[in-house]
């Protein structure tokens, strides 16, 4: 049953489905990324972030860098793979960076891998 992005009941199944693809051979890239997310959802942010490679509820505290977005824009690039959405999202002012943006550059030429991209496959499959 899919649940609503960004829902306690949406970060349990991702915890659930982080768990249950174990080692995804996230690129070196993504393994040494932590990236903070305070995602806006209408009327609250939400903290989530990217630990290698993997989307968890909270913010990393030794996270490098912080980005700050709207959550319809964030389900496109985190949840969806849009590439286009975070470079139209950029340039329209919807995104925030706080700290070494050299972080994010590096994630525009990371492929992900086969395991990765199918534990986002299932991400997308709970996702309302």
């Amino acid at each position: 049953m899919a649940q609503k992005f960004l829902s306690e009941e949406w970060f349990s199944e991702v915890d659930r489905l982080n768990a249950e693809a174990g080692d995804i051979n996230a690129p070196s890239t993504l393994q040494e990324l932590k990236l903070n997310l305070a995602v806006n959802d209408s009327d609250h942010e939400v903290a989530m972030s990217m630990n290698e490679g993997k989307l968890v509820k909270g913010f990393q505290p030794d996270a490098s860098v912080k980005m700050m977005l709207p959550a319809e824009l964030a389900r496109k690039i985190f949840i969806e793979s849009d590439q286009m959405a975070a470079m139209q999202g950029f340039m329209a002012g919807q995104i925030k960076v706080e700290g070494d943006m050299s972080q994010l550059m590096a994630l525009q030429s990371v492929q992900p891998s086969a395991e990765q991209k199918a534990l986002l496959d299932k991400i997308l499959a709970v996702t309302a």
